[in-house]
C-alpha cells in the first residue's frame, strides 16, 4: 500500500512538482508491487501476440536502434508484439507517465537518477519478481552495471543504455610537446602538469591543454573515484539518504583543482554543456577533454583524420586508491498498471535484450556498455573494437572500478534538481564568486532541503 503525506512548504522546483503528481497518481491507482510469494509466472503461449507499450527517451540514431530491435523480435516470435514510442527527454516521459494514468506503457525507460522515484511510486513490478520466478541467471552480467539498480538485494529494474566518463586526448598535441602519448595522466597533479605543457599559443590563438564541462555528472564522478559519498547512509544505500555530505574534502579538492588549472590559463570554461567541450577537443581548440563512453563515436567521427585519439582513467589525486566510476544512463521498468499476463510478456521482451548478441548490437550502434560478459565474445563485437580500441578503455575502468556503495551511486529522490544545483556551484567557483567550501557548503544545504521535504511527502 502506498500512502503520501501532503505538508505546507516553500514551492519546489517544477521537476520536483512533476514527480510528487506522479507519487500521486501512483497511489491513486492503487500502486504497489505483488508481495513475496504472490508473484507467478504467466506463460504466453506462441500466437497470443500480446501488445506491449515500449516508452523510451532514446533520440535520433540511439532511437533508430531501438526500433531496430523492437522490429527483430516482433519478426522473431509470435507470443508478443512490443509498440516502441518515443517521448522526448527523460523528464518529459516522467510527465507523461503521470498523465497517463492505466493508459501508461507497460515498459518505461528512465534514468538512473530517477530510480529512488521509481521505487517509491509504487507503480512497477521489481525486475528481481520476474528473475526468481522465471529462474534467469544474472551471473554472466556486468555486476558494476547491476549494483546501480540494485536495493536492498533486489534488482528493480534492467539496465539499458549504460556508460561512464573516461578522459579524451589529442595524441598529436602530446608528441607536439615532448609528452608521450600512451601514458596519459594517471593523477590529478600529472593531468594539470600535462595541460600546462599542452596549453601553445600561435597566431594568437591558444590551444588550451584542457576542458572539463561544469556538468554535475561529473562532479559525481570525481567524489566516486576518491571514495567519497555523495549522500549520507553509504549513499542512501543502507538506509534511506537524510542529508548531502558533498561538502568534504573530496568536493573542495576537486573544485579547487579544476579552478586552479582554470585561473593559470592551462584550462579553458566552456560552461555546462559537453556539447562545447565535444566540439572545442574536434576542432583541436583543447588537448584533453571527458566525456561519456557513449560520446566515443561521434567525437571520433566529428575528429576525423584531423589527429588520434586516446582514451584513459579518469584522474584522482596523488596517492588515492580505491574508489572508481559510477555507471550512468538508463534502466527499463516494468510497470504494475497492467495485467499480469501484460507484464509478463514485457518480461520476454526485456529478457531478449539481454541476450549476448542483441547486447553486442545495441553497443555497436549505440556505445553504451552491453550488460553481458559474453557480448564481447560475440564476433561483431570483437571487430568493433579492434576497430576502435579506445572503447577498451572504458571496459577497463568500470571493471577496475571496485563495487562498494561509493561506486553503485547515490539514491535521491530529487537527483535531478540536486545537478542543477551543484552545477550552479561549480560556476560559482571557477567564475570566483565563492571559495570551494563556501559554494559546496550552500550547495549541500539545498539539497538537504529538498531530500527532507522529499522524504516527508513520501514516507
Amino acid at each position: 500500500m502506498c500512502f503520501v503525506r501532503i505538508r505546507r512548504r516553500s514551492v519546489w522546483t517544477l521537476w520536483a512538482v512533476t514527480l510528487m503528481a506522479v507519487l500521486l497518481a501512483g497511489c491513486a491507482r492503487g500502486g504497489g508491487t505483488a508481495s513475496e510469494g504472490e508473484f507467478q509466472k504467466v506463460e504466453i503461449q506462441p500466437g497470443e501476440r500480446v501488445k506491449v507499450t515500449f516508452w523510451h527517451a532514446m533520440g535520433g540514431s540511439a532511437g533508430e536502434a531501438v526500433q531496430r530491435l523492437v522490429d527483430r523480435f516482433n519478426a522473431a516470435q509470435d507470443k508478443v508484439v512490443v509498440e516502441a514510442a518515443y517521448q522526448g527527454t527523460y523528464d518529459d516521459a516522467l510527465q507523461k507517465l503521470k498523465a497517463a494514468g492505466p493508459e501508461g506503457p507497460t515498459i518505461v525507460q528512465v534514468y538512473e537518477i530517477g530510480s529512488r522515484f521509481m521505487i517509491d511510486s509504487g507503480m512497477i513490478t521489481p525486475m528481481q519478481n520476474f528473475i526468481d520466478a522465471d529462474g534467469f541467471s544474472t551471473e554472466d552480467f556486468e555486476p558494476n552495471i547491476l549494483g546501480y539498480y540494485t536495493f536492498e538485494g533486489k534488482l528493480y529494474s534492467m539496465p539499458f543504455n549504460t556508460s561512464t566518463p573516461i578522459v579524451y586526448y589529442n595524441k598529436d598535441a602530446f608528441r607536439e610537446v615532448g609528452l608521450d602519448p600512451e601514458r596519459p595522466p594517471r593523477t590529478f597533479e600529472e593531468f594539470q602538469e600535462y595541460a600546462r605543457r599542452l596549453t601553445v599559443t600561435k597566431g594568437g590563438e591558444t590551444r588550451f591543454g584542457a576542458g572539463i564541462a561544469l556538468y554535475g555528472w561529473f562532479f559525481e564522478q570525481f567524489l566516486a573515484v576518491q571514495g567519497a559519498h555523495y549522500v549520507d547512509n553509504d549513499n542512501g544505500r543502507s538506509a534511506r539518504a537524510t542529508k548531502a555530505i558533498i561538502n568534504s574534502p573530496e568536493g573542495e579538492r576537486f573544485m579547487n583543482w579544476l579552478k586552479a588549472m582554470i585561473d593559470e590559463g592551462s584550462a579553458v570554461n566552456l560552461g555546462r554543456r559537453t556539447a562545447e567541450t565535444q566540439a572545442a577537443f574536434a576542432a583541436g581548440r583543447i588537448a584533453m577533454t571527458m566525456d561519456s563512453t557513449a560520446a566515443l563515436a561521434p567525437i571520433l567521427a566529428s575528429v576525423g583524420d584531423k589527429f588520434e585519439v586516446g582514451t584513459a582513467f579518469l584522474p584522482r589525486p596523488e596517492g588515492v586508491e580505491g574508489g572508481g566510476v559510477i555507471i550512468g544512463g538508463a534502466s527499463l521498468w516494468i510497470t504494475n498498471t497492467k495485467s499480469l499476463k501484460e507484464q509478463w510478456a514485457a518480461w520476454e521482451f526485456v529478457k531478449w535484450l539481454t541476450t549476448p548478441e542483441v547486447q553486442a548490437e545495441w553497443s555497436i550502434a549505440t556505445g553504451y556498455f552491453p550488460i553481458r560478459k559474453a557480448a564481447y565474445d560475440q564476433q561483431a563485437l570483437q571487430e568493433w573494437h579492434a576497430r576502435y580500441p579506445q572503447f577498451t578503455t572504458a571496459i577497463e575502468q568500470l571493471r577496475a572500478s571496485k563495487l562498494s556503495t561509493v561506486t553503485q551511486g547515490a539514491v535521491i529522490g530529487t537527483f535531478p534538481q540536486a545537478r542543477q544545483i551543484v552545477e550552479a556551484a561549480m560556476e560559482s567557483v571557477v567564475l570566483g564568486r565563492a571559495t570551494a567550501k563556501e559554494a559546496l557548503d550552500a550547495a549541500a544545504a539545498e539539497i538537504t532541503k529538498g531530500i527532507e521535504d522529499y522524504n516527508r511527502t513520501t514516507q
